[in-house]
């Protein structure tokens, strides 16, 4: 079972929120698990894993998919180069309509509006090998949609992606807050998308693989600081971790409230 890590911010401002993980934590993490022969995944390389026996694949224990949600623009300063350095590898889901522009579609966590990557950045870090794929068109909770509201929230996304990056970025959607059911999963495989990332894993590792549509993910969140990530740890202090991380998740359904209450699209 291949565990995938999902951060959101690192570096830069502070924020209200918990989603920020320091430029110096990052870093510490990252060294250490290359040190310790981690090696991450491409988007591929876990989709082959996932559908295969991972002995018979030929996939270490020790490898897992890093994933970013949201593609903010600090990401290009402080996550990217640390990854370059180590040979490390990452998926970036975008919210397509804000590249380039500042988060308004979210409440604000800092004092000051956070920008996102721009195309050209985005265009740079993939001919050094990171990947980039859909967080939605305006990370909407899918699940409160209605169906023709949601078909075009991911269908304009992934169009936005395969005519700005080609065909392999329209491969993957991660869901906003991680908020997914069978609905969703249906107009995700409608959309064209062939892998789907949700919430928080139930148990150690990458949580229920069972359908490359609900793939469950382990977030870092900002208490998460020690070299090891809680999500790539077996043991009790992991498990604790992981259960944080799951009450953590639940909370986000509050950012999806405010958003309503403040007049903002949901």
């Amino acid at each position: 079972m291949i565990a995938v890590l999902c951060y959101h911010r690192v570096g830069g401002q502070l924020e209200l929120g918990a989603t920020r993980v320091g430029r110096s934590v990052f870093a510490r993490q990252m060294t250490a698990l290359a040190a310790a022969g981690w090696r991450t995944l491409t988007l591929a390389q876990f989709r082959d894993s996932t559908l295969k026996d991972n002995a018979a694949f030929g996939m270490p224990h020790a490898a897992f998919l890093l994933t970013f949600d949201d593609g903010y623009a600090s990401l290009a300063d402080y996550a990217y180069p640390v990854l370059a350095d180590l040979g490390f590898t990452a998926l970036t889901f975008l919210v397509t309509d804000f590249v380039g522009y500042e988060n308004t579609w979210d409440v604000r966590y800092t004092w000051r509006r956070l920008r996102h990557l721009d195309w050209e950045t985005i265009a740079q870090w993939r001919t050094r090998g990171l990947e980039f794929a859909s967080h939605t068109a305006r990370h909407r909770r899918l699940t409160w949609l209605d169906d023709e509201a949601l078909a075009e929230e991911l269908g304009r996304s992934r169009q936005v992606l395969v005519s700005r990056l080609g065909p392999e970025a329209g491969r993957a959607v991660a869901y906003p807050f991680g908020a997914v059911d069978e609905r969703v999963v249906r107009a995700a495989r409608a959309a064209g998308f062939e892998l789907g990332f949700g919430g928080v894993a139930g148990g150690g590792g990458g949580g229920d693989h069972g359908s490359l549509m609900h793939v469950s993910r382990l977030p870092v969140y900002v208490w998460d600081a020690g070299a090891v990530p809680f999500g790539l740890r077996e043991d009790a202090v992991g498990a604790v971790g992981r259960a944080v991380a799951r009450a953590a998740n639940r909370c986000a359904i509050g950012t999806s409230v405010m958003r309503r209450l403040a007049g903002l699209a949901s």
